[in-house]
């Protein structure tokens, strides 16, 4: 897979813009990318019990398009902020088998490997100077903005949190520096602590991080009714949940249980806006082409499998041809379902195949699929 600089500057920025909701700065990410740096950026992920697709598939999909633009890849499995989070219980020992599982999982999901690098909080917290950047952060800015920045954990400013809670997104600024990348690419609920970070660190003698917030996939539920018009509290109210098994696809799930989610799922005939298995086709399955061994996997178009009494086959070239023939009621939903459960498989098999045959692998799953997930 190329992972180079060489592309055309239009390509590289294409490639970054096409999983990004929104970029702060835009022409800072240009000028960036024109300069002879390095190229370095970084997501994180609290272990937290089992992946389901955005995690996996669609973090994978977006890593490989960092990479194709120029940059390495800097993945922080963020297991004290697991345990600061409550997650799994807060159990240090089953968040970092937790940890050990998401690894697993990238391992196997089409993910550009030779240019990611894996990094655990536990360690990066022992480099020399973090807890001083933690404290520099904490001392440059105020109990109310912090609390503001709460979105980040999955939580909300009227939440009651511990005071360790507090201690959060501090730190998870005082990663930007220490991790030593230009580009903090994470969801769009992580963009409050980021543009925090954005704001103190010029005053601290930092540079300042290029925010791209990618877009997050909604939950199979339908949606919660538009009673706020704030981009981010929407997209978090909207998103799937591990605590509701089938408002997402898992990485480990079966073709049985992929199909009966699919389903089952919300997706109203001629309905474009708000359809979560759109979503998917869209952000998944038309951009699976960038996963390492499934360059082909619309070789031939997204098929539309229909007995012949119903039409026959039919096969969309474009995700736009797609949900235009999708909004005039030309492709009705269980086609369409069918089609998505079909692709889903497809690229989830290959996870299977690692749990299966790696002995390793599947111990991990096994005491993961153990856990109680608390939240």
């Amino acid at each position: 897979m190329p992972t180079s600089k060489n592309l055309p500057l239009t390509q590289r920025m294409e490639l970054i813009q096409s999983l990004a909701e929104e970029i702060t700065d835009i022409d800072e990410l240009e000028a960036l990318l024109r300069s002879e740096e390095n190229l370095s950026c970084y997501d994180g992920f609290e272990p937290s019990g089992k992946l389901h697709i955005a995690q996996g598939t669609l973090r994978a999909i977006n890593t490989n398009k960092m990479i194709k633009a120029g940059f390495q890849f800097k993945f922080y499995v963020a297991d004290w902020f697991a345990h600061l989070n409550k997650k799994l219980g807060g159990d240090m020992e089953k968040i970092r088998i937790a940890g050990q599982y998401f690894v697993e999982v990238w391992k196997a999901s089409g993910m550009n490997l030779d240019n990611v690098e894996f990094i655990w909080a536990s360690d990066l917290i022992k480099q020399d100077g973090y807890w001083e950047t933690v404290m520099k952060i904490a001392g440059t800015t105020t109990l109310k903005r912090v609390l503001r920045t709460t979105q980040i954990m999955g939580r909300t400013d009227g939440d009651e949190l511990h005071a360790s809670q507090i201690l959060y997104p501090c730190m998870q600024a005082a990663d930007i520096h220490h991790l030593g990348v230009q580009v903090t690419q994470l969801g769009l609920d992580q963009r409050k602590v980021n543009m925090l970070a954005r704001e103190i660190f010029p005053s601290l003698g930092l540079k300042k991080p290029i925010v791209v917030s990618s877009h997050m996939l909604m939950g199979l539920q339908k949606p919660p009714s538009k009673e706020t018009t704030d981009t981010i509290e929407r997209a978090i109210a909207m998103k799937m949940s591990k605590s509701n098994p089938d408002s997402a696809i898992f990485m480990t799930d079966q073709e049985d249980d992929i199909k009966r989610k699919i389903n089952k799922a919300y997706c109203p005939p001629n309905q474009v806006e708000d359809n979560p298995i759109l979503e998917y086709v869209k952000y998944i399955i038309f951009e699976a082409h960038h996963l390492i061994g499934h360059e082909n996997i619309l070789a031939d178009g997204f098929v539309v499998e229909r007995p012949d009494k119903f039409g026959g086959d039919i096969v969309y070239q474009s995700y736009d041809e797609l949900e235009d023939a999708y909004a005039k009621g030309e492709l009705f939903p269980l086609d369409l379902k069918n089609a998505v459960a079909k692709y889903l498989n497809i690229l989830i098999s290959p996870v299977h195949k690692h749990f299966q045959e790696n002995k390793q692998a599947n111990e991990i799953m096994k005491q993961v699929d153990s856990f109680e997930i608390t939240r």
